[in-house]
């Protein structure tokens, strides 16, 4: 538990550096395309911290998120030609991707709002945004609209209730670790299993 406390610690000093919404700004762009942790691991701390700053923190997240966003996009679209589309056509797949893109695309804004909105590994969801050539108005949407959501209603909960919640992710810090990792990967099982 020791060293749980040790990382809380640290995280907390390091929102109340200089450069911590830059920080911020990278996490939640490269969580947007490649990277596992989602950004609410600094924004929380970084409001519990300094309270007055919990709106730039939440608008920081979500420029970074969606920008990243754009980046899994842009991955998913490129690699697919060179990589994906070769290796679907040498098993016989493509015809049956294309079915899945166009149901994909049908509710695309949907999937985009509800995986930017939930712990859902959003990198999934920008990278098969890119890959089924989601119309990018609906993606920028959907994404704008679901991870500014998300990181906004995070920012008032804890500006509103901020030392209840502080005390709280303090006393009981191994636990919510524990449900953390649990909510991340049980999102990487749900993509393994619906995708």
């Amino acid at each position: 538990m020791r060293p749980l406390r040790q990382l809380y610690d640290w995280t907390l000093r390091l929102s109340a550096r200089r450069d911590a919404m830059v920080v911020l700004f990278l996490v939640a762009f490269i969580e947007a395309s490649v990277f596992p942790i989602p950004p609410d691991v600094l924004i929380l701390p970084m409001i519990l911290a300094c309270r007055s700053r919990a709106w730039a923190v939440a608008a920081t997240a979500t420029v970074g998120s969606v920008l990243g966003g754009v980046a899994g996009y842009a991955i998913g679209a490129s690699l697919f030609e060179s990589l994906g589309e070769p290796i679907l056509a040498f098993y016989g797949y493509l015809e049956d991707f294309a079915e899945f893109a166009a149901a994909y695309n049908e509710w695309g804004a949907w999937i985009v709002a509800g995986a930017g909105f939930t712990p859902f590994p959003y990198k999934v969801i920008t990278i098969a945004s890119g890959v089924t050539s989601l119309d990018p108005v609906v993606f920028m949407v959907a994404s704008v609209v679901s991870r500014g959501a998300r990181f906004f209603l995070l920012a008032v909960l804890l500006w509103y209730f901020g030392p209840p919640i502080r005390r709280f992710v303090e006393k009981y810090l191994p636990q919510l670790a524990a449900l953390f990792f649990i909510l991340l990967f049980g999102g990487f099982i749900a993509v393994r299993y619906l995708f």
